[in-house]
């Protein structure tokens, strides 16, 4: 696992000093092309020109299922019989883990500008809008494998938001320059079944959440590069905690690498294909109001590694009423994934989105 994901790493890394005369910009000397944009999935990989603007819009939709711990598959039985509670010696605290996720859906609507402040330096600015689904069997109190309910937490609202600035270090190349902006809540609460057959609103645990509750660093390097037929590219980024949020933790430090390729079947039309490695560290600290025997509230329970495969389409107008308007779709299913568990794995991603530049 872990050399697939270098191996991702390095192939980015070293074309992303390539160089050639061909320009960074949004869109091609002769016009709007589909190839001018990276695939749907990839955030920064463009800059534009002085004085222009780009707004977009995003839905990127993730399904979770089951759970791991490394790369092997859990049933929730054995969860539930064999994984140790973290928290038990507090007063309702079961030995082993009685509430078993079961799946999870995640919506992130995103709303996206950028402005050309120069040919060499593209402000780039993202507020998202979080929505999320998590299914659970609660067991009953003490041992065994009888269940005594099931229910559902479902907590939405607004993520964090980020600033980047895109400065080009050659005509193919630049630096994403990017910081996050804690606005996300880190303190949803819902109602759950607890094994001894309760109903208590409580704070749901470090998955649920909507925001990190920390400024965020967002280095990263891309570069891109296209022909008349094929369009290309490569992206390293990563995201760096600054510091502990105020409820007592941070989220684990990432790095991503992906690769991409993409072939032109009109000027209005490309399909691609993409690899993506990702690297997520542990939850550091722990939300004192986050208690329960639930694998999403061991903050041990957190991170790791995948990668994923991904195809999709993008679509530009070169003409008419709807010239300038692009629209892009691409969809995911993860190739390998090495949890920290047990955690639930990644089923699918989705990501549909609209981008209009004038």
């Amino acid at each position: 696992m872990r050399t697939a994901f270098r191996a991702v790493v390095l192939a980015a890394s070293g074309v992303a000093f390539a160089s050639a005369p061909t320009p960074a910009f949004a869109d091609s000397e002769g016009g709007i092309n589909a190839l001018d944009h990276a695939p749907i999935g990839v955030m920064g990989d463009h800059r534009h020109k002085k004085g222009e603007w780009m707004i977009s819009y995003r839905l990127m939709h993730m399904d979770m299922d089951g759970a791991q711990i490394g790369n092997e598959d859990l049933d929730p039985d054995t969860i539930a019989t064999t994984i140790p509670n973290r928290f038990f010696g507090n007063p309702g605290q079961p030995p082993t883990l009685r509430i078993v996720p079961t799946s999870m859906r995640m919506d992130m609507h995103m709303a996206g500008v950028m402005y050309g402040l120069s040919d060499d330096i593209t402000l780039m600015a993202m507020a998202n809008y979080v929505t999320k689904e998590m299914d659970h069997i609660t067991y009953q109190g003490g041992m065994g494998t009888t269940q005594l309910g099931n229910f559902r937490t479902n907590p939405a609202g607004f993520g964090d938001t980020k600033l980047a600035a895109l400065i080009g270090i050659s005509e193919k190349v630049h630096i994403n320059a990017g910081i996050s902006i804690p606005t996300g809540s880190n303190t949803q609460t819902d109602d759950i079944l607890t094994p001894m057959g309760d109903n208590p609103t409580v704070r749901l645990p470090y998955p649920m959440q909507l925001g990190s509750g920390t400024w965020d660093l967002e280095p990263g390097l891309t570069y891109r590069d296209q022909n008349d037929q094929l369009g290309w590219g490569t992206q390293v980024r990563g995201t760096v905690r600054l510091g502990t949020n105020d409820q007592g933790y941070s989220y684990g430090d990432r790095l991503m690498a992906t690769a991409w390729v993409a072939k032109s079947l009109t000027p209005g039309v490309a399909v691609s294909g993409r690899i993506e490695a990702e690297s997520l560290g542990r939850i550091d600290g722990i939300d004192p109001m986050i208690m329960g025997p639930v694998q999403t509230a061991n903050p041990d329970f957190s991170g790791g590694e995948r990668v994923t495969a991904l195809a999709g389409v993008n679509f530009a107008v070169p003409h008419g009423a709807l010239a300038g308007w692009r629209l892009g779709v691409e969809g995911g299913l993860p190739l390998l994934q090495n949890l920290n568990g047990p955690q639930m794995p990644t089923e699918y991603t989705f990501t549909i989105g609209l981008q209009k530049s004038f």
